[in-house]
This record gives structure tokens, C-alpha cells and sequence, in this order.
């Protein structure tokens, strides 16, 4: 059986990549090693608040019941290649893991994702939703709300969405959302039906944490990063981070299982997203619309009023506009 691998951008297909003829499937593509460099290991992330306090299995709000299973790496060389790897072979929904560095760390639109050693929160999780390849978008949609109650009950850090998937901090990316779906029996007989299937989804979160010592990075970036521990003044405990974004994540996710629990969520989006009633540019294949966001369908469609109409956008760039550049 073939597998298929999809980027998403919303609900989007950002490129497919198809096993060639002849390929033992049974192998994963060259960039997406099956094994990482170090084997899992069970020891938390490092605590990185001074005094060392932490959140443990014991003291967590509530048990995890989906994401539960979590294989921790000390590097590796994507944390989502290796659970695209994991779907393929057939790992139940639920796994996660997470690394302390990335060599290989991937962004949308093929952009690479740097974070120091030690100084993020880096994971991926594995979904198999029951919904339509329509709705695939909701399982990023989640992950970025669960990571925006993350910030804001363990850091104190109000964070605001950017469509489609950028956590932002007063115009500042904290953080980033990718989304990957692995299926089998390619699209011949449409999209959809690939989809149903055999769906898996991979979501992959690299979110900044503590970032001290690390300024000169931060600048080469243009200002236009930030971390959460440059927002609060301390450190932020990673483990602490990870457990509050799982429980989140497990309310979230489950409520995806019903429709109005899907209306529901996309609801919060919208009202957490910041790019709506921002004017924002969006670069569409070499093209650009100017306008002002003003809301984010169901299906994860950007709308924008240019002043003489509105634009669906399906897939693009998007930067908020300052003031000036207006």
C-alpha cells in the first residue's frame, strides 16, 4: 500500500510527496529517517525555572486518556517527520513527541525552524480524526488554541493567532503550528476518498520558551520573534508547558467528535485570531492583496475586503500591516 504525504496550510495542500515506482514502501524517504539519532528516553524536559518547580503526573489538573503516550528525544532530526514515519507504520492516535533540539526543523512553505538547544518547547502530535479531509484544518485549529491556554496559564502570557497558524505576542511570532496528513491509496479516486481511507495527521508545535542568552539570534530575526520568557522577565518551566498544552489539547480535540463541539472550536478561533480586523497584505503565487481581514470561515478560508469586494483566500502569505505601510 502506498502512503501519501500532505502539508497543510489551513485546510490546503501545500505539496504532495508520492513514493516513486519501484519503491520499497516499507522504507521511509531518505529526509525522514525512521530511527533518530538517540533513542527515546523517559527523564521531562529540564526544569527551567529557578528553584526547579514543576507540574508532575501527579499534581496535573487530570490523566491524560489520548495524548498520553510521549517519546522524548534529546535531539532528533524533526519531530514531525519521525510521527509521519510513525503513522505510516501504523502507531494509534495519541503519540507524541517531543525533542529538545531540532536539526531539521520545518516551517511552512518549506522555511526552516531554528531554535537553540533547550530552549523551546518542541513536539508533534498524532491525530486520526473520524471528520472529512474538509475538516482536516480543525486538528491545527486545536493545537494553536491549546497552545494559547498554554501561554496563558503557565507563563501569564496573552498570545493572539495568526491565520493560519502562528502564535503571535504584540505582532511578534512566539510560536508556530504545522500540519501534515498521511494517507493511503493515493488521491486516484479523488482527494476525499484518499483521505477516508487511511487518514493520519501529523501537528507539529515549536513554540519559543526561554531564550536568555540567545538575544543575538532574536535580533538577526528582525524583531520579529519572541519568547516567552523575554515577555515575563523569568524562566518558564518547559515540562509544566507540555502538560497544560496536553490537557488543553485532549479537551479540544475531543470535542472535534461532534458538530457543534467543531462549530464551537472554530468559533474560539475566530475570536482568539488577530489577524481578523487587521489589514493585512497577502502574497498569492507572486501576486498581492491589500485589505482588511474580516473573518475565517468554517472551512478555514480567509475572508478579505479590499473596499471594492471580498476575497476567499485559500492559501497565501499574510503579514499584518503596521500603521505606516497602510
Amino acid at each position: 500500500m502506498d502512503w501519501w504525504t500532505v502539508v497543510l496550510f489551513g485546510r490546503i495542500f501545500l505539496g504532495i510527496s508520492m513514493m516513486t515506482p519501484g519503491r520499497d514502501p516499507s522504507k521511509p524517504r531518505r529526509e525522514e529517517a525512521a530511527e533518530p539519532f538517540t533513542e527515546p528516553f523517559t527523564e521531562p524536559l529540564s526544569s527551567d525555572r529557578p528553584g526547579g518547580s514543576r507540574r508532575t503526573d501527579g499534581n496535573r489538573g487530570q490523566a491524560l486518556q489520548v495524548f498520553k503516550e510521549i517519546r522524548r528525544f534529546p535531539e532528533i532530526d524533526s519531530t514531525n517527520s519521525y510521527l509521519v514515519v510513525e503513522a505510516r507504520r501504523g502507531a494509534p492516535e495519541g503519540m507524541v513527541v517531543v525533542a529538545d533540539h531540532q536539526r531539521m526543523g520545518r516551517g511552512r512553505i518549506e522555511r526552516s525552524w531554528v531554535a537553540p538547544r533547550g530552549s523551546s518547547l518542541l513536539l508533534s502530535v498524532l491525530m486520526r480524526p473520524s471528520f472529512g479531509a474538509e475538516l482536516v484544518h480543525l486538528c491545527s485549529m486545536v493545537v494553536g488554541l491549546a497552545a494559547l491556554d498554554a501561554c496563558r496559564l503557565v507563563a501569564g502570557v496573552e498570545a493572539k493567532l495568526k491565520w493560519p497558524n502562528d502564535l503571535l505576542v504584540a505582532d511578534r511570532k512566539v510560536a508556530g503550528v504545522l500540519a501534515e496528513a498521511v494517507f493511503a491509496d493515493g488521491p486516484a479516486g479523488g482527494m476525499a476518498d484518499g483521505f477516508a481511507g487511511g487518514m493520519a495527521v501529523v501537528v507539529g508545535l515549536g513554540l519559543n520558551v526561554n531564550w536568555r542568552g540567545h538575544e543575538g539570534l532574536m535580533v538577526s530575526l528582525d524583531g520579529a520573534a519572541t519568547a516567552l520568557d523575554r515577555e515575563v522577565g523569568h524562566a518558564i518551566d518547559r515540562e509544566q508547558l507540555l502538560h497544560c498544552f496536553l490537557e488543553s489539547l485532549e479537551d479540544r480535540y475531543g470535542a472535534l467528535s461532534s458538530r457543534g463541539g467543531r462549530r464551537s472550536q472554530a468559533r474560539e478561533y475566530r475570536t482568539s485570531c488577530g489577524t481578523i480586523g487587521a489589514r493585512v497584505r497577502v502574497d498569492i503565487n507572486g501576486e498581492q492583496l491589500v485589505g482588511a481581514a474580516v473573518d475565517v470561515t468554517l472551512e478555514g478560508h480567509l475572508l478579505v475586503d479590499t473596499g471594492t469586494c471580498t476575497k476567499t483566500v485559500v492559501a497565501g502569505d499574510v503579514a499584518h500591516l503596521r500603521p505606516l505601510e497602510r
